[in-house]
């Protein structure tokens, strides 16, 4: 973008003024004020952040330079939703601290100017993963949402912390709002139900332990645990990871995490809830949005919860980070984890301090994750996110309907699915033939490894892999992405096919 493009162009301004100024009045003053700002913004390898606002007369050069990097932004988003554009240069970690084409992650004692700026912008992009390409299948949290992307913006700009609402009204009434909403929708009555958004399901998902043990226990507060017997957790056999972080976290330990069970479509067995007529979801966090949204419930179980981790990052497509947790009993995170500290939640406000919720939470500055979701749901409303999360459960099951037909494929569960991930192996022709066996399975160990490594050398596509249990590493194929569309699904099939027959 050049400088008429920012809308700075000396000339052009000159003209505008001869058009609207009175003849007699003297623009000496503004015609050398002029000529000094497009002399420093026509190089700015010679303007700092120094010289940005509040600095006076920085103006001009701050709209210059943010909309430079706004059309670095645009050139990128461009870029991303490019089926032919490479997900990402890939380059070793040693190469980047090395330093690539003058990207120099080092930092000086000494300001560099807003021109390297601007390149470093673009450079972090450009050796970067694009999250939001159609053939990104790597995690749950993908894709970009325009619509988000201006929150994040917007966020950015306001700068603010969400612990009162003194310093956040928006923000902290939006936040009511949405708790509201999301609590209506899993079924609980305002009046009973509570929340607060955090930075990440494991941290969600930590806090519905502690509020838990604290209602169980509440002299733990003051007290601490030696005061208490010993305590578990119990888990599902495949629940995620932050459910042992948290317990180390908290002082229960991992060694008092109990797995429970699972049915072999890595459902929690309701041997724990006899009532319970049906093997349930304990409900994770990788699950709850689309059970609230596509009604894919699961016997009832999620509605009896005491408290739920919702991830809009997740399937709602929100851009990173956007967590809440949500607890059936209203005042109950307030009680576990106020502090009361005199110089924010003075009692005496001029407002009405319900609204000051940040004694609610375990941190004190606390980034706000509403807005974006906020302005998402007004953009798409609910039905959008029902739409959304529909197309990609029929994405999941158009990719298994496909794969079921190829024998150089198969699937780890052989079964339609019942969420957005498709878990497979691919069997290169000299594989394909031989018998399950421990010989077998240690040369089929390699395959997604190396099928994954020269993609992303290449930059074609991104999926995961992983093993489980007995069963060795297989793809696990996650539909998350609003850009992707049936067409990828069948250029990812050819892709591993081309990369893994020689293998």
């Amino acid at each position: 973008m050049d400088l008429k493009e920012c809308g700075y162009s000396l000339a052009n301004r000159k003209q505008m003024r001869k058009k609207s100024i009175h003849p007699c009045q003297s623009t000496d003053k503004d015609v050398i004020k002029e000529a000094h700002a497009e002399n420093v913004m026509t190089n700015l390898s010679n303007a700092y952040a120094s010289d940005l606002l509040p600095s006076k007369e920085g103006e001009d050069l701050t709209k210059c330079f943010l909309l430079r990097v706004v059309n670095i932004l645009l050139h990128y988003i461009e870029k991303t939703f490019d089926d032919k554009s490479k997900i990402l240069d890939f380059h070793h970690p040693h190469q980047l601290l090395e330093g690539l084409d003058g990207f120099d992650l080092e930092l000086s004692d000494h300001p560099e100017s807003l021109e390297q700026l601007l390149v470093d912008c673009t450079d972090t992009l450009k050796y970067g993963v694009k999250t939001g390409h159609p053939r990104y299948f790597n995690q749950l949290s993908s894709g970009l949402d325009v619509i988000g992307l201006a929150g994040e913006w917007l966020t950015a700009t306001a700068n603010t912390n969400m612990f009162t609402y003194e310093i956040a009204p928006v923000f902290t009434v939006m936040e009511t709002v949405l708790l509201k909403k999301m609590c209506g929708i899993i079924g609980w009555r305002e009046t009973e139900a509570d929340g607060i958004f955090s930075p990440g399901g494991s941290i969600s998902n930590l806090y519905g332990i502690l509020v838990a043990r604290y209602k169980q226990y509440p002299e733990i507060k003051a007290r601490g645990m030696a005061v208490l017997p010993c305590i578990v957790l119990f888990v599902s056999e495949q629940g995620h990871y932050s459910i042992k972080k948290a317990a180390a976290t908290l002082g229960i330990g991992t060694d008092n995490v109990i797995e429970v069970k699972c049915d072999e479509r890595a459902r929690l067995l309701s041997v724990l809830w006899p009532q319970l007529a049906a093997p349930c979801s304990g409900p994770s966090t990788r699950s709850m949005t689309s059970q609230i949204f596509v009604r894919h419930t699961s016997s009832g179980c999620m509605w009896m919860a005491d408290s739920v981790t919702w991830n809009p990052h997740k399937l709602m497509g929100v851009p990173l980070q956007c967590s809440a947790v949500l607890t059936r009993e209203k005042g109950l995170l307030g009680a576990c984890n106020q502090m009361q500290a005199e110089y924010l939640f003075q009692p005496d406000k001029v407002y009405n301090i319900n609204f000051d919720t940040g004694d609610k939470t375990i941190q004190c500055g606390r980034h706000v994750d509403v807005f974006k979701l906020w302005l998402m749901w007004k953009a798409k409303g609910t039905y959008g996110f029902e739409v959304q999360i529909d197309r990609y459960m029929e994405l999941a099951k158009y990719f298994y309907k496909v794969l079921k037909k190829k024998d150089n494929f198969k699937l780890v569960f052989d079964a339609e699915p019942e969420f957005t991930n498709v878990c497979f192996w691919y069997f290169p022709p000299r594989l394909k033939h031989i018998p399950k066996s421990f010989e077998r399975d240690q040369e089929l160990q390699k395959i997604a490894p190396k099928i994954k490594a020269q993609m992303i050398v290449e930059g074609t596509a991104m999926l995961s892999y992983q093993p489980c249990g007995d069963k060795v590493n297989f793809f696990r194929m996650v539909f998350s992405n609003p850009a992707t569309r049936q067409t990828d699904v069948d250029y990812l099939i050819d892709e591993i096919q081309r990369l893994g027959k020689d293998l």
